[in-house]
């Protein structure tokens, strides 16, 4: 674990959440993958997890870690402290600029010259006043590879993300139905996306993740779309125990692996998206409405009469109008 001290700056004013604060250290936790994360975007019949969560959810990870440390540093030198891992409005990326750890790129993420852009963020906040480290400069130069692979054109211009139009906010926080006119474009990613992130060269410098935990599952590298498509509440519990996954539900999970159905071409899917017609989840009706009617618009048809006549919820009649009149 790298470790880097800054002195406080304005950078988010981190005394709006504790005012005692003096100084912050900064650390990454480098997670590079072992293969090229781009490779599953081939296979349609199979779901592309980020990279990140493919294993423990690294907040659990990271934050016993941060804490350990905080505490070595005030029996050394005293203080407080109060420790921070995407847990708070810290903003991490421009205090560990400052830092030294690495610099924003384009594509708004943390690029590092050692771990390139695989790189997990924590902070620690301490009422010592520790000395400043010297912080990193852009070395982007004229390069867009992560503004110009971006599937859903994201990016307005360097440095800048449009959230609503970011198939990582659309697969996680986003809590309703996607915008029609972004599913084709999220292909068979049904968890996050590491395009801008594969393509930085700066990777060819970045070593691969050693924390074990962290670690790729063999269940959630390359994931068939059909079993997901059947996990209960039970199994997406099991499936995911740990993972940052967990955290969206079910149901959000299901919308996303759908999508990736209905993207897919595969008739042998039309099955499962059929059978998500009649879930509990008004959320996974509609993307099942969707699926089934990209990949057998006149099995659809055959099904609509019964089910949208006695549908309660607009956004999945909306779904069964849109889906008929395509």
């Amino acid at each position: 674990m790298d470790w880097m001290a800054r002195n406080i700056d304005r950078r988010g004013d981190p005394r709006a959440l504790w005012p005692e604060v003096r100084a912050i250290v900064v650390l990454g936790v480098g997670y590079g993958p072992d293969d090229d994360p781009l490779a599953i975007l081939r296979a349609r019949m199979r779901g592309a997890i980020s990279v990140y969560a493919q294993g423990d959810d690294y907040h659990d990870v990271i934050k016993p870690r941060l804490k350990s440390l905080g505490r070595w540093l005030i029996e050394h030198a005293g203080g407080d402290i109060k420790v921070f891992v995407d847990t708070a409005p810290v903003m991490e990326k421009p205090l560990a600029e400052a830092a030294g750890l690495g610099w924003q790129g384009k594509h708004t993420n943390l690029v590092s010259r050692r771990w390139g852009s695989w790189l997990f963020l924590g902070a620690i906040f301490t009422t010592l006043d520790l000395p400043p480290d010297a912080g990193e400069r852009d070395h982007c130069g004229n390069c867009r590879a992560c503004l110009d692979i971006c599937p859903t054109a994201a990016f307005p211009a360097p440095y800048q993300l449009d959230a609503r139009r970011c198939i990582s906010y659309l697969t996680i926080e986003h809590k309703g139905p996607i915008p029609r006119a972004l599913r084709p474009a999220i292909g068979n990613r049904i968890y996050g996306c590491d395009d801008c992130l594969s393509v930085c060269p700066w990777n060819k410098f970045a070593q691969k993740g050693r924390e074990a935990k962290l670690a790729a599952r063999a269940a959630l590298r390359a994931p068939l779309l059909a079993d997901l498509a059947r996990l209960d509440d039970a199994g997406f519990r099991a499936l995911f125990a740990k993972s940052p996954v967990k955290r969206i539900g079910r149901a959000r999970f299901l919308r996303n692996v759908l999508i990736a159905v209905g993207n897919s071409a595969d008739l042998g899917l039309a099955d499962a998206a059929e059978r998500l017609l009649d879930d509990v989840s008004p959320l996974v009706r509609g993307a099942a409405i969707w699926a089934l009617g990209r990949l057998d618009r006149a099995r659809l048809e055959r099904r609509a009469e019964r089910r949208r006549a006695g549908e309660g919820d607009a956004d999945v009649v909306a779904e069964w109008t849109a889906a008929l009149e395509r």
